[in-house]
């Protein structure tokens, strides 16, 4: 499965944006999808995920209440909606799809390229 994430961009700190994460190549049906997010000079990490079909998430505490995933499993897309932007919150954020229906904070397998996203102070 190919994943293509985008709706990146340039942002004020206070201000919001939607990611999005298509999938083609294979449905994502029966997986799991999560956004990971890397700022410079740091290691990747988790941000959100979501189950098959969609009824349970989880979130990274930095962004809890901030931010919501969420799918549209007949588009084959996930999303990250994106609110009350922080200048911490700016990297690249990648989309990832699990073997597994469950939510989980690893074992993605696969991923797609990411979208930079910027918050400005």
């Amino acid at each position: 499965v190919q994943l293509q994430a985008c709706g990146g961009g340039l942002v004020q700190a206070g201000g919001y944006l939607r990611l999005s994460c298509a999938a083609s190549g294979r449905t994502i049906s029966k997986s799991a999808v999560a956004w990971f997010r890397q700022a410079p000079g740091k290691e990747r990490e988790f941000v959100a995920s979501i189950s098959w079909p969609g009824r349970t998430t989880d979130y990274a505490d930095s962004v809890k209440g901030r931010f919501t995933i969420s799918r549209d499993n007949t588009k084959n897309t996930a999303y990250l909606q994106m609110s009350n932007l922080k200048p911490e919150d700016t990297a690249v954020y990648s989309c990832a799809a699990s073997t597994s229906p469950l939510t989980s904070r690893q074992n993605y397998v696969y991923w797609g390229q990411g979208t930079q996203v910027t918050v400005s102070s």
